[in-house]
């Protein structure tokens, strides 16, 4: 059977972030085994009714439907961002923050639902979202979703305050960072965002903006590292349930991301070590 994590790692990286229910009667099974179920679907991209649950679980098996329950409950009650938290948390140390790198990405939505719109670059309705990296290419935080009509400024100033938000929740401080943009962020709007939160804004210079000579500060030999991004896309994008997004709901589409966070940074912990 293909396994994104052990379960030990799971048991000891995961679960801990997992608030028990105070309501109604507790899982039937090990919570490491449910976990375990969520990540093959988040790794392979198989429909929810196709989930082979018999395979994870050592004494009774719950159902596909089961399995589901809990993924939307830990959803819609923000379970999987506050594991991300108290990973990041946890873990800080082992991320470089030297500086770090901001990209958009849009998502092909196949099924339609929530803040999914038609994108005539990508030809087809997508949907969007901002993602921080760290000088590794490690995934650091992400913006809400939104509809794939609109570009990567729109609403730029609430959507950046949820990406830093996430970073200060986990006790990171974010005064004095540097970050690297493309030239799709030089705007008014977004290095204002920067300079109230103290972040230094090395955003290369759209030419469509007029002069390029504006005193600004931008370090080339800096912003070539941004390719680092890049990768991180190319991480996320081999979990099949990424690449494409199937989920109607955003809370579901914002779990997943938050999960391949998770298991993106334990497997390069793993490897680093």
């Amino acid at each position: 059977m293909y396994s994104v994590l052990d379960k030990y790692t799971i048991e000891m990286e995961i679960i801990p972030h997992i608030p028990l229910a105070k309501r109604g009667f507790p899982p039937r099974v090990p919570l490491v085994e449910i976990v375990n179920a969520i990540l093959y679907k988040l790794k392979t991209g198989v429909q929810w009714h196709q989930l082979p649950t018999q395979i994870f679980f050592e004494g009774k098996s719950l159902s596909w439907e089961s399995v589901y329950y809990h993924y939307r409950k830990w959803c819609v009650s923000g379970v999987w961002k506050s594991c991300w938290v108290g990973f990041l948390t946890k873990h800080k140390s082992n991320f470089d923050l030297s500086s770090v790198d901001l990209d958009g990405s849009h998502t092909p939505a196949i099924r339609g639902g929530e803040q999914v719109e038609y994108q005539g670059r990508k030809k087809r309705k997508t949907t969007n979202a901002l993602y921080l990296s760290d000088r590794q290419g490690l995934p650091l935080a992400m913006s809400e979703p939104l509809a794939g009509n609109h570009n990567d400024l729109y609403d730029i100033e609430v959507q950046f305050e949820v990406v830093t938000s996430t970073l200060e929740d986990a006790n990171i401080s974010i005064e004095g960072l540097f970050l690297n943009a493309d030239a799709g962020f030089d705007a008014k709007d977004f290095r204002n965002s920067c300079d109230k939160k103290d972040i230094n804004a090395n955003v290369c210079f759209n030419k469509r903006n007029g002069d390029l000579d504006r005193g600004e500060y931008f370090d080339q030999e800096l912003y070539n590292e941004r390719y680092a991004i890049e990768r991180t896309n190319a991480w996320m994008d081999s979990y099949r349930s990424l690449l494409n997004r199937y989920d109607t709901t955003v809370t579901s589409w914002i779990g997943f991301n938050y999960l391949s966070f998770i298991v993106i940074a334990i497997k390069k912990f793993k490897k680093k070590n």
